[in-house]
C-alpha cells in the first residue's frame, strides 16, 4: 500500500514551542515505508555538534531560526559562535585558508540551505540565539557495532531465505548479506 501525501509537522510551531535551553530533536519523521529521514534539531546558545564525518549519506540542512557557524574539514567552530569582524583576518588565518579551503567556516542564519556531501567532515556551533535546523537525508539502515564478518557462500542462494525476512514488516531483504531491514530498520534474524 502506497502512503498518501500529508502534512507531517508545522515547523514554525515546533520552533516556537522550544525553550531557549532545549537541545536535541524537536521532531523526527516517523512515517512507515519512507525512504527519507528528517529531523528538526535545536541547539541552545553556544552549543556545538562536534566535528564528525558522515561517510555514506549526503545531508541537506535548512536553518529555520537562530544563527551559528558550519565548519568544514578539520576545523572547529569559534568558541563563542560568532565570527570575527568582516574583512579582518590575521596572517595565520590567511595561511590556514591557503592550506585547505575545505576548512572554511560559513555563517548560518534563517533560510540558509546547506549541502553536506558524504565523506565530508563538518561541525556546527549555535550563536547567541541558538540554532534550529531541519536535516533531510536518505534513510539509514539500523546501526551495528563493527563491520559484519564476510560470509563465504558457495553454490548460490541458500534453500531457506527466512534469515532475510523482517520479523516486523515481512520484507524480504534483496541483499544476501543484509543484517537490517531496509524498510523499517529492524535487525534481521541470524542464521
Amino acid at each position: 500500500m502506497v502512503p498518501e501525501p500529508r502534512v507531517v509537522a508545522q515547523v514554525s510551531e515546533l520552533a516556537e514551542g522550544a525553550s531557549g535551553e532545549q537541545r536535541g530533536a524537536l521532531w523526527r519523521l516517523a512515517v512507515d515505508q519512507r525512504q527519507l529521514d528528517a529531523n528538526v534539531v535545536r541547539l541552545p546558545p553556544g552549543a556545538r555538534v562536534a566535528a564528525h564525518l558522515e561517510a555514506r549519506l549526503d545531508v541537506l540542512l535548512y536553518v529555520i531560526e537562530g544563527s551559528g557557524h558550519l565548519a568544514g574539514g578539520g576545523d572547529a567552530p569559534p568558541e563563542d559562535g560568532a565570527a570575527g569582524p568582516p574583512g579582518q583576518a590575521d596572517e595565520a588565518d590567511e595561511a590556514d585558508e591557503a592550506d585547505d579551503v575545505n576548512e572554511a567556516q560559513a555563517a548560518l542564519g534563517p533560510g540558509a540551505l546547506v549541502w553536506l556531501p558524504h565523506g565530508s567532515r563538518r561541525a556546527l556551533s549555535a550563536g547567541a540565539a541558538g540554532l534550529t535546523y531541519l536535516t533531510v537525508h536518505r534513510r539509514r539502515p539500523g546501526l551495528s557495532i563493527g563491520a559484519p564478518a564476510p560470509v563465504e557462500r558457495a553454490g548460490g542462494e541458500a534453500a531457506c531465505l527466512l534469515h532475510r525476512v523482517c520479523v516486523e514488516c515481512g520484507r524480504l531483504a534483496p541483499e544476501t548479506d543484509a543484517r537490517y531491514c531496509g524498510r523499517c530498520g529492524t535487525a534481521l534474524p541470524e542464521h
